[in-house]
């Protein structure tokens, strides 16, 4: 690549939109055929798959990708030619990434520089209200991350749909994810993963708004259940290793007057399935699904 034409790439690479980039490095007698017009990316999400669209020509001559870091293994899509091939990693840290374009002889041939957000889940009510009802909640992975992966991995199965919120203790916690809503009675909902490590020392605080594991007595009991604190409640937080409290990994940022709607629903106690604060009309998560 010449001296100019180098000076027109670090001016591309400058003036790209942060999901788009014109390639560098294309042209020339040294690349082996390939030339890359284009990369972009799309489902800049936590926990989910990144997809890498590259497009040029030559692109079947050897075109290799990277991402710094925080992205696992790239993989090749099947279906790919010589103009358009696509990759894809799951991603697994948030923040600035970089993702690289390689030719067979390892020369760069286009840059792309990309961020992935804090995870945010929204969740739609039906039973609240006439109609239906949301709040969204945002995930911290670095402090909690054991706690989020779990939890998306169960908004993304589509596990919460059709649970209900099964335990509602006024002014304290609403707690779902375990039941749903039987012709009888509260079913429950057998979950999917191992129970995971509790996550408690993480400086996060069960303070009213925020999204909590919810499990037994063993402290590495959660699973599927979680629950959000509809006051402040520091008795939960982690105090020492014997008493070593309850797991933070999130927080409502929107909709918290449907939490607060939600905490002051009449309960009754469910014999059959020993639900000691169960709502009189069933609150059912209609949909939790992953919108950053």
């Amino acid at each position: 690549m010449t001296a100019f034409a180098s000076r027109l790439c670090r001016l591309a690479t400058l003036l790209a939109l942060p999901t788009v980039l014109a390639a560098c490095g294309g042209g020339g007698t040294d690349n082996g055929g390939l030339f890359v017009s284009q990369m972009a990316a799309t489902t800049l999400q936590y926990s989910r798959n990144m997809v890498i669209t590259v497009t040029g020509s030559g692109l079947d001559k050897g075109l290799k990708v990277t991402v710094d870091s925080g992205c696992g293994e790239v993989s090749e899509s099947a279906g790919g030619d010589a103009l358009t091939r696509r990759f894809t990693c799951k991603v697994t840290a948030i923040g600035p990434k970089t993702v690289r374009a390689y030719t067979a002889n390892n020369l760069e041939a286009a840059r792309l520089q990309v961020t992935v957000p804090e995870p945010e889940v929204t969740v739609v009510l039906q039973g609240l209200d006439t109609a239906t009802s949301s709040f969204t909640v945002k995930l911290d992975p670095q402090a909690a991350p054991v706690s989020v992966n779990n939890f998306l991995d169960y908004v993304n199965a589509g596990f919460y749909r059709l649970t209900i919120f099964h335990r509602v203790v006024k002014d304290f916690v609403v707690q779902a994810g375990g039941y749903t809503a039987g012709t009888f009675g509260p079913v429950i909902k057998t979950p999917t993963s191992p129970a995971i490590a509790l996550e408690s020392k993480n400086g996060l605080k069960n303070v009213k708004g925020s999204l909590a594991m919810a499990r037994t007595s063993d402290p590495n009991s959660a699973t599927s259940q979680f629950y959000i604190n509809t006051v402040d409640n520091p008795a939960l937080d982690y105090k020492s290793d014997a008493e070593p409290g309850y797991a933070v990994f999130g927080s409502v940022i929107s909709g918290l007057d449907v939490i607060d709607r939600l905490n002051a629903v009449p309960v009754r106690v469910d014999l059959l399935s020993g639900l000691t604060h169960l709502p009189v009309t069933n609150v059912v998560i209609i949909s939790a699904l992953q919108t950053k």
